[in-house]
C-alpha cells in the first residue's frame, strides 16, 4: 500500500517490525483520502523521515551502508566487468592471431556467452534467494574467477567457446542478486543512486581494464601480454569472492557493522517503505514466482530495456576495436578507452542522484537516451579521417550509455514491493543482456574500421526504446488512475482490508501507487 510516513512513530528503533506494519496498514478517513490523491496524481510514497532526529538517523544509516556495502559490491562488479569485457582488450594484443583462430571467434564466443548468461539469470537469482545471497555471490565469484584465469591456457576456438559458456553460467546470477540484495537495505528513492554507484563500476571496468591491459601488454616475459591480463584479473576475482560471504551483511537486522538500535531502525524503515509481509525477506515462495512471471509492467518494459542495452552490453565489449579503427596502436588504443568510460560513470552517478532526488525515472532515461543518440549520430556521420570528431562522438555516446539500465532496475524494484516477487522480476529484467547477443552479431570484423553499419542499427534500436519508455510511463499512469477509481468507491475499512489481505499481491493491490 501507499500512504505518508507515520508521524507517530518517531523512534523506529524502539518498536518492533510487527508494530510498524500494523500502524502503516491502518486506514482512517484521512488516510483513505491521501491514498486516493496519491493514486490519482501518480505520486508514489515510500519511507520519508519526518523529524530532524529521524532525518539524522536516516543519513547516518545510509552513510554506514554506503561505506560497508556499496563499495564492496562495486568492487565485485568491477572485476565482473573486467572478466566479461577483457576479450576485446585481449584482441587488441593479437589474441586470436596468436592462437590461430579467426577474428570472428570473439563474436561467436560472446554470442554464446550471452546465450547462456541471459536465460539463467532468474534461475540463478532465485537460487541466491534460497541459499543466501551473500554466500551465492561468493560461490559464483570464485567460479568466474577460475574460468577467467583459465583463458590464459586455452589453445583452440572450441576451448574458448566452452570457457565462455561456463563463465555465462556463473555470472548469470550476479547482477540481479546484487540489485535485489541492495533493495533490502535502501528505501526506493535512495536506491537508484546506490545501484548507480554499483553499476558505475561496470563503466569504470572499461577504463580500468584499458589501464590493466596497457600494463600487461608491456610485460616482457615468457607469456603473451593477453595471458598476463587473464591471469591477473582472474586471480583478483577469486580473492574478492572468497571474502564476500564474510563481509556482506545478510539483512538489515543482522548487519555486523550496525549497532543494535541501528539494526532495528534499518529493518523498520524498510517495513514502512515496502509494506511487505514481515517474513517475505527470507523466503521465495511459489506465488512470488508465478506473480513475477506474469507481471505485466515487467514484460512491457523488457523489450525496450533490451534495445537500450545494446550500447552498454553489446557495443562496449567491442569498444576497444572501434577505437583502434581510428588508427591507434594496440597499447594506445586501451589507454584511449579510459576517458569515455570515466565520463560515462560520472554522468551515471549524476543522473541517478537526480532521479532519486526528484523521484522520477522516465525523464532521466529519456535525456540519457537522447545523449546516446547524439553520440551515435556524430560517430556515424563524421568521416573516419576526422579522428578527433569521431572520438568526441564516442565520448558523448558513452556519457549516456550506462544510465538507462540501472534506472530501469531501480524503477522496477520500487514498483515491486514484495521482496520475493522482486527477486524474480529483477532476474527476468536481466534478460536485457540479450543485447549482448545483438551487439556481438552487429560489431563484426567485416565492418571495421568505421563500423558505420552496426552503429546505424544501434541508433535505430535506441530510438525505438525511447518511444517505448515514453509509452511505458503513460501506461503506468493509466494504471494508477484505474486504481484511484477503485479506491474512491471503497470505505476506509475496505481499504485497510485491501492492505492486509492477500487477494491481490504486492503492487497489484489497489492501494499501491506505481512510480513514474
Amino acid at each position: 500500500m501507499e500512504k505518508p510516513p507515520i508521524a507517530a512513530i518517531t523512534h523506529l528503533e524502539s518498536v518492533t517490525a510487527a508494530e510498524v506494519a500494523r500502524e502503516v496498514q491502518a486506514v482512517g478517513e484521512n488516510e483513505a483520502k491521501v491514498i486516493q490523491q496519491t493514486l490519482d496524481s501518480s505520486r508514489q510514497g515510500g519511507y520519508t523521515p519526518i523529524t530532524a532526529e529521524e532525518k539524522a538517523q536516516h543519513r547516518n544509516l545510509n552513510r554506514k551502508l554506503d561505506l560497508f556495502l556499496v563499495p564492496f559490491c562495486a568492487l565485485i562488479y568491477l572485476f565482473n566487468g573486467l572478466d566479461r569485457s577483457n576479450l576485446g582488450n585481449a584482441q587488441t594484443d593479437g589474441f586470436t592471431n596468436d592462437l590461430g583462430m579467426p577474428a570472428s571467434a570473439i563474436n561467436t564466443a560472446t554470442s554464446l556467452f550471452f546465450a547462456t548468461y541471459v536465460p539463467l539469470q532468474p534461475f540463478s537469482a532465485s537460487i541466491g534467494k534460497k541459499v543466501g545471497q551473500t554466500y551465492w555471490l561468493g560461490i559464483i565469484g570464485v567460479g568466474w574467477g577460475v574460468l577467467t584465469l583459465g583463458h590464459a591456457f586455452i589453445k583452440t576456438e572450441s576451448q574458448l567457446i566452452a570457457i565462455r559458456l561456463l563463465i555465462g553460467v556463473f555470472e548469470s546470477g550476479f547482477y540481479p542478486t546484487v540489485v535485489t540484495y541492495m533493495s533490502r537495505f535502501y528505501p526506493r528513492y535512495d536506491l537508484a543512486f546506490r545501484i548507480a554507484l554499483f553499476y558505475g563500476s561496470y563503466a569504470i571496468a572499461g577504463a580500468f581494464g584499458g589501464i590493466i591491459a596497457y600494463g600487461c601488454f608491456k610485460i616482457e616475459g615468457s607469456l603473451h601480454g593477453w595471458q598476463y591480463l587473464f591471469i591477473i584479473e582472474g586471480t583478483c576475482s577469486i580473492g574478492i569472492a572468497l571474502v564476500t560471504p564474510f563481509w556482506l551483511a545478510k539483512s538489515p537486522g543482522t548487519a555486523w557493522f550496525l549497532t543494535e538500535n541501528e539494526r532495528a531502525y534499518a529493518e523498520n524503515r524498510m517495513v514502512i517503505d515496502t509494506t511487505a509481509n514481515l517474513d517475505s525477506t527470507t523466503k521465495l515462495n511459489r506465488r512470488d514466482i508465478i506473480e513475477g512471471c506474469k507481471d505485466w509492467k515487467l514484460w512491457f518494459v523488457l523489450p525496450f530495456n533490451i534495445l537500450t542495452s545494446v550500447p552498454p552490453q553489446g557495443f562496449t565489449i567491442f569498444f576497444p576495436l572501434v577505437v583502434k579503427g581510428l588508427g591507434y596502436s594496440g597499447p594506445t588504443t586501451n589507454l584511449m578507452t579510459v576517458p569515455p568510460y570515466v565520463i560515462g560513470a560520472i554522468f551515471l552517478l549524476c543522473f541517478a542522484w537526480s532521479s532519486d532526488h526528484f523521484r522520477n525515472r522516465l525523464y532521466h532515461i529519456l535525456v540519457a537516451l537522447s545523449i546516446v543518440m547524439i553520440g551515435l549520430i556524430l560517430t556515424i556521420t563524421l568521416p573516419l579521417e576526422n579522428t578527433g570528431g569521431r572520438y568526441a562522438g564516442l565520448v558523448i555516446l558513452l556519457a549516456g550509455t550506462f544510465i538507462t539500465s540501472p534506472l530501469t532496475a531501480a524503477w522496477l524494484a520500487g514498483n515491486t514491493p514484495e521482496p520475493g516477487k522482486r527477486t524474480v522480476v529483477i532476474g527476468i529484467n536481466g534478460w536485457g543482456n540479450l543485447a549482448g547477443i545483438i551487439g556481438s552479431e552487429l560489431f563484426l570484423a567485416k565492418y571495421s574500421p568505421d563500423y558505420r553499419y552496426p552503429l546505424s542499427v544501434t541508433l535505430g534500436l535506441v530510438a525505438v526504446s525511447l518511444l517505448g519508455y515514453t509509452a511505458y510511463r503513460f501506461v503506468l499512469q493509466f494504471a494508477n488512475k484505474r486504481k484511484a477509481k477503485k479506491v474512491a468507491a471503497m470505505t476506509p475499512e475496505e481499504i485497510e482490508d485491501e492492505n492486509s489481505n492477500d487477494v491481490r499481491y504486492a503492487d497489484a493491490k489497489y492501494t499501491f501507487v506505481y512510480g513514474l
